[in-house]
């Protein structure tokens, strides 16, 4: 996975449905005041429920 921190607006949707508890909030404030999500990608398994449930289009999934 992979995501646009600037379009993300904090709402946690991600972090609620994760499966393997991937996502959690960062430190990190993007120009929009917005606390961002970060990915665990050792835990992430690119099931995209993140990108299913994200209202503003924050991830993409990436083949690898």
């Amino acid at each position: 996975m992979t995501q646009n921190r600037e379009l993300c607006k904090g709402c946690g949707y991600c972090i609620l449905q994760c499966p393997k508890d991937a996502l959690s909030f960062s430190s990190t404030v993007n120009r929009k005041g917005y606390n961002v999500v970060d990915i665990d990608q050792e835990k992430c398994i690119q099931c995209a429920i993140c990108y299913t449930v994200c209202p503003d289009s924050v991830f993409e999934r990436v083949e690898a």
